[in-house]
């Protein structure tokens, strides 16, 4: 394949960027300007989270996350990784300056036309060298959900240890991401297919870009963080392609500090009884509308405080001649503070990398967030691995706080990533569930979505590419077997409830969104979990402590019931709670004022925006249910309202690239207006995908760079 001179950017029928260089740096200055031009809105609000700055132009709902991004140090860990890949890997960072270079030049004409910044007053500010990093670190820091530890500290102080169990889930700001690889064995071509669709929270620009990124030395077409080089997740070489879910690893640790403050500043209290000089400055954080706010920054021995603090919560100061006296100050504890490195090393590798051993040797440099990755090229070859770093610890580490003054929960190196094989039918299924990541994790998905793919999987003997979206499209939920059960036991109900339940006893159990019957099942679990919320055997739970706004979704007491109904229901006791009485009073209430449509009418998109439109667009109703493989996932007892879901669905054929497909659930534009800005919207609630093109012949030239 011949290359010109110039740096040329083409467009396929989706507004989708194709873009061709003669080097990888001029690559990914190419990638940096069209991504800039595309959604400059996304990429400034991204700087500021990264920067914890937003609340300057976000006014005081930003407030919290500006706080929490200070504290935990989120822009100073990203120049350390940044500093620390110039001396271990100066190749991978100025392949970053280049794309840095790119979104430079290209943010002024990008927020030329972003209503969004006319709206805001707003000029996007310079990109750095170790933005980027910033950007990964602010968009995976709270991924692995350590705020889970909070809940569980709250669970076992107010129920006990063995409660903690019951209340298991993959809770808020977790995914709940599908992939399944088919081997050559499995398909009509001979050729693997890896297929799936990450679920994270849906925002608007979508999370993910597609892209493909052409040069002498790689031809890739995949899926692009926006405001990240390369293509990291789910990729596409033409002999090798790769994807990931989450491997719900834990990996982040929180303790418990005694501070205190001296003439010189503050001390924290190490393992080995003495106390040792804390790192401590302020910060001012600028509100719209509003007086700055001061923040202190402490970082102890054990990483950066991020709640708390020397006077706890409530400002009562610590008493060192009191022992017992433990102000609330906790500290965070995570890889990339520790090490200095993201797993940037890993981006350019993967571009070049055109068999399974390429892949496998370019996630052993992956960092975070750990991720299960599936892979097979043109020769046969398979992986299916864990990638990322966890840290060997004490077990009590990964469960819950601990104390930042007692021995036994330093950090000793790194476990070993597992790996795993297909099984003996050909295919390998993750979706989150207890699997090669088992040793590395604490709480994982329930296995529904994995045993429904696997069981579809099982049901035909070859596959194609072209089969593959009725599985990413798949409806049925089986995890409303205990709620059914409590069901069919009731008697002696009115008429109105008892036909009700004879109604759901014989629903197909599938949430679609036209379905008159998902949208009861939701009523009644809905009023479940009310009524389960409501108890007095929870209501120390009710009230969650007044630990900072951004951990909030963790402690709320109404979701953890919702999404741990399965377990609440199945449990042998629940501290007394008369369960068949809770679901009788749920049943008659439904009954008495039924929905009155279907599904989709509450179950409705409802995408994540840093500023809500003028216009505010028409949300559709949608199919799927948290433990559906098409995890749309609402709160249960709280809203049918869905902001997580498929962010995109990709379908890598090894047999020819030309037939792999994907989709995302707007469209390739940031802009509002733009063709292309919702386009594939209607694709993707019917389970369509958009062809990838790779020839160039087939693209429209938008211009030389």
């Amino acid at each position: 394949m011949g290359y010109s001179v110039a740096t040329e950017i083409y467009r396929d029928a989706w507004g989708i960027p194709h873009l061709r260089a003669g080097s990888a740096a001029e690559l990914a200055h190419a990638q940096g300007l069209v991504t800039a031009r595309d959604r400059a809105w996304q990429l400034e609000i991204e700087r500021h989270r990264a920067q914890g700055t937003s609340a300057s132009f976000l006014g005081a709902s930003a407030l919290p996350w500006d706080r929490f991004a200070r504290r935990a140090r989120l822009d100073d860990t990203a120049r350390r990784c940044f500093a620390d890949l110039e001396r271990r890997d100066p190749e991978t960072a100025a392949w970053l300056r280049a794309y840095v270079d790119g979104v430079n030049g290209g943010l002024a004409a990008g927020a030329d036309a972003a209503p969004e910044f006319v709206r805001t007053s707003l000029t996007p500010g310079p990109w750095h060298p170790w933005t980027p990093l910033g950007v990964w670190l602010a968009t995976h820091i709270l991924f692995a959900g350590f705020p889970a530890k909070l809940w569980r500290e709250q669970v076992a102080a107010h129920l006990g240890g063995d409660a903690i169990g019951l209340f298991a889930t993959d809770g808020p700001g977790t995914s709940g991401s599908n992939g399944w690889l088919v081997s050559g064995a499995r398909t009509v071509t001979g050729q693997a297919v890896i297929a799936g669709d990450p679920h994270r929270w849906i925002e608007d620009p979508g999370v993910y870009q597609q892209i493909h990124l052409s040069c002498p030395e790689f031809d890739v077409v995949g899926l692009a963080v926006p405001g990240v080089p390369g293509i990291a997740h789910f990729g596409h070489t033409g002999t090798v392609a790769w994807a990931i879910t989450n491997a719900m690893a834990d990996y982040q640790d929180l303790y418990r500090e005694r501070l205190r403050r001296t003439g010189a500043g503050v001390e924290a209290l190490g393992p080995d009884g003495v106390w040792r000089r804390a790192a401590r400055h302020t910060e001012v954080v600028e509100v719209a509308g509003e007086e700055p706010v001061e923040v202190e920054v402490i970082e102890t021995d054990r990483g950066p405080v991020v709640i708390g603090g020397p006077e706890g919560l409530d400002g009562d100061p610590f008493d060192p001649a009191d022992p017992s006296d433990a102000p609330v100050a906790i500290s965070l504890r995570h890889p990339p503070r520790v090490t200095g490195d993201l797993g940037f090393g890993a981006l350019l590798p993967l571009l070049r990398a055109r068999r399974v051993a390429d892949v496998d040797r370019a996630f052993d440099r992956w960092a975070e967030p750990v991720n299960v990755v599936q892979a097979a090229d043109t020769e046969g070859g398979v992986l299916h691995r864990v990638a990322g770093r966890v840290p060997l610890r004490a077990e009590a580490n990964r469960l819950r706080l601990v104390p930042a003054w007692e021995p036994g929960h330093e950090w000793h190196g790194w476990q070993e990533a597992p790996r795993a094989g297909l099984t003996d039918d050909g295919v390998a299924v993750m979706a989150n569930q207890r699997g090669p990541a088992e040793p590395l994790g604490v709480e994982f998905a329930p296995p529904h979505r994995h045993d429904r793919i696997a069981a579809l999987l099982a049901d035909k003997e070859r596959w194609s590419a072209a089969d593959m979206p009725a599985i990413h499209t798949d409806t049925h939920l089986a995890s409303a077997s205990p709620l059914l059960d409590h069901l069919q036991a009731l008697d002696a109900l009115t008429p109105e409830a008892s036909a009700l339940r004879d109604r759901l006893l014989a629903w197909n159990r599938r949430m679609d969104a036209g379905s008159a019957d998902a949208a009861l099942y939701s009523a009644v679990r809905g009023a479940v979990v009310r009524q389960l919320a409501a108890h007095p055997a929870f209501a120390a739970l009710a009230t969650p402590p007044a630990y900072p706004e951004v951990f909030q979704p963790w402690l709320a007491l109404l979701p953890r019931v919702g999404f741990a109904l399965e377990h609440l229901l199945r449990a042998e006791e629940l501290y007394g709670i008369d369960r068949p009485s809770a679901v009788r009073a749920a049943v008659e209430e439904v009954a008495a004022r039924p929905p009155a449509g279907v599904w989709g009418d509450t179950h409705r998109l409802a995408p994540w925006r840093a500023l809500e439109p003028e216009a505010p667009y028409d949300e559709p109703g949608l199919s799927g249910d948290h433990d559906c493989v098409l995890c749309t996932s609402g709160v249960p007892g709280l809203t049918d309202r869905a902001a997580r879901g498929p962010v995109a669905r990709y379908v890598w054929d090894l047999a020819r690239r030309e037939d792999s497909r994907w989709v995302v659930p707007l469209g390739a534009s940031g802009v509002p207006g733009s063709p292309h800005h919702r386009d594939q919207l209607p694709l993707w609630l019917a389970g369509d995908l958009v062809p990838v093109v790779t020839d160039w012949t087939l693209l429209k030239k938008e211009t030389d760079v």
